[in-house]
This record gives structure tokens, C-alpha cells and sequence, in this order.
């Protein structure tokens, strides 16, 4: 219990350094002194200053030592900090898992799809429809959904995820002229979910292998954002139909935990919609058609 204890207590800490390196003194409300400052962002004692607490507490907190914090504390962390709505809360959240001395283990993340959700998929043609787990495996798509990221349909399906696919597969870079904006929102989304959940198999080896496989995953995994603007609409550079900006709308499905619908629409009558339409028709003979790509 003990271990499982000092383990959550390091996620709380790896939050905490992370927030703090990224605080300027400034945005603080502080004046940094003369000379060069060897810390990025706040030091620990100007934290602890504004936050209200001992440096002595506040230390053992980002050495995973503390690990019941008052919600007064976090509070007082949290605006010391600067935090948004999403990052305070995701700060109460590693707190409340760091004070149990046996974190409630998640149920096992289900692959299962019923049948109604794959017949509500094909309903939705032409607009690009999937159902992905927490983690962002692709487990049921229609037509669309699938031919709207080239080359994933060449993976077997087990290994189809959207975040491996935005960092490993070659057409990602390519496809999204947003790209860097589309990154950061998949690893903010990895980080929340990880922080309060780090044990979870789902998780910990979608992470450890792009950590392996891809140092922009790398780099941005260590900054521990754990928000990100909401892409509400994303443009595509596709090699089959062209430019096509689509709205997208995700949203959680009922009795299944974790699983996601996610779906692409464009207002009929317009070019993208036209696109749409076309990568709705032709995805099949795409999908045979296409060359194998093999996963890096």
C-alpha cells in the first residue's frame, strides 16, 4: 500500500514541477531580483510564498512526500499557479488519488462496440464517423471515418489509434496543416487521462511506445499540459478529395466507459460537403487500392 501510495504522490509532484517551471515570475506578480536565474519559471520558495504554505510542505509535496494536501492548499495552489478550470481540477483530482492508500483500480477499458452503435455508424454516411476508446483506438468506423486518415486502414485493426496514427505515420504530418496545434491537444488529452489513471495497460503502452518511437511526443509529454484548445473544426489536406474543413463533434457514449463517438459534418451544397461525399463513395475501393504501409 505504501508503494502504490508514494507512486500517486509522484504524479502529484511531476504536475506541480511541470506548472511551476512553466510560471514566469512575472505573471506572478513578481519582480525577479538582479542576475541570471539558474530555475526556469518560479522557484519553489516564491510558490510556497504565494500559495501560503511552509517551503518545507511545499517541497515535500514535489518530492511526492506529502501526499494528503488540504483543498485549502490546492486551492491556493491552483491560483498561485494560474491554473485553468480544466488543470485546477485536474490538480484536485491527483490530490484526492494521492491521499488513498489503495487507488481505486479502473475497470478494464472494454474493445467492444454493440451492434446498434456499428448500425448507427452507417446511418451517418456520408459524414466521417468512428467510436474510439479513451486511449483513441479506432474500434468501429463507417466508410468515411476511416478513409478520412490515409493510410490508417492499411494498419491492422488492433493497432489503429488516432494518436499513434498523428505521430507515426508518415501521411499525418501531410494531411493536417495544423499539425503542431493537433499534437498538442492529443498529448494534453493523453497527460489528463494518464495523471489520475497512470497504472491503466491501455495507457501505459500507447505512451511508452510513442515515447520510444517519437521525440515530439516526447517533448511535449514532459511540459504535462493537460489542456488544450478544443478543435471543434479541422481542416484536411487529402490526397483523394483535396482540401475539405469539416465541423467535428465528439461526444460520450452511454453504458459503454471510455468509448467516444466522434463525427465530421459539412453544410450540404458546399465544396467541403461535395468532398465528403466523394470520400464516402470512393473509400472502399481506396481502402483496396491503397499501398501497405507498415507500422514504424
Amino acid at each position: 500500500m505504501a508503494s502504490e501510495q508514494h507512486s500517486s504522490g509522484e504524479e502529484l509532484a511531476r504536475f506541480l514541477r511541470a506548472r511551476r517551471t512553466q510560471t514566469s515570475p512575472q505573471s506572478a506578480g513578481l519582480t525577479p531580483g538582479p542576475g541570471v536565474r539558474r530555475t526556469p519559471g518560479l522557484r519553489r520558495e516564491e510558490l510556497a510564498t504565494l500559495a501560503g504554505v511552509s517551503i518545507d510542505y511545499y517541497t515535500r509535496m514535489e518530492r511526492g512526500k506529502e501526499t494528503r494536501p488540504s483543498p485549502a492548499v490546492i486551492d491556493a495552489l491552483a491560483r498561485a499557479l494560474q491554473l485553468d478550470d480544466a488543470e485546477h481540477q485536474h490538480l484536485r483530482d491527483l490530490a484526492v488519488r494521492a491521499a488513498r492508500y489503495a487507488p481505486q483500480a479502473a475497470p478494464a477499458p472494454s474493445r467492444t462496440v454493440r451492434p446498434h452503435l456499428k448500425l448507427l455508424l452507417e446511418t451517418m454516411r456520408p459524414s466521417p464517423a468512428y467510436v474510439v476508446s479513451r486511449s483513441m483506438d479506432v474500434l468501429a468506423h463507417n466508410p468515411g471515418g476511416l478513409a478520412l486518415y490515409p493510410g490508417l486502414a492499411d494498419w491492422p485493426a488492433a493497432q489503429r489509434n488516432l494518436g499513434r496514427y498523428l505521430f507515426l505515420h508518415p501521411a499525418a504530418r501531410e494531411l493536417f496543416p495544423d499539425w503542431d496545434n493537433q499534437i498538442r491537444h492529443c498529448v494534453a488529452r493523453l497527460r489528463a487521462l494518464a495523471g489520475t489513471d497512470p497504472d491503466a495497460p491501455d495507457l501505459t503502452q500507447l505512451v511508452g511506445e510513442l515515447l520510444l518511437k517519437s521525440p515530439d511526443f516526447a517533448k511535449l509529454w514532459d511540459r504535462y499540459d493537460v489542456t488544450g484548445r478544443k478543435i471543434t473544426t479541422k481542416t484536411f489536406q487529402h490526397p483523394q478529395v483535396g482540401k475539405i474543413t469539416l465541423d467535428f463533434q465528439g461526444m460520450a457514449l452511454e453504458g459503454t466507459p471510455g468509448h467516444r463517438l466522434g463525427v465530421y459534418t459539412a453544410q450540404p451544397g458546399t465544396p467541403d460537403h461535395d468532398a465528403m461525399l466523394l470520400l464516402d463513395m470512393t473509400a472502399p475501393h481506396t481502402a483496396q487500392r491503397a499501398p501497405s504501409q507498415q507500422l514504424p
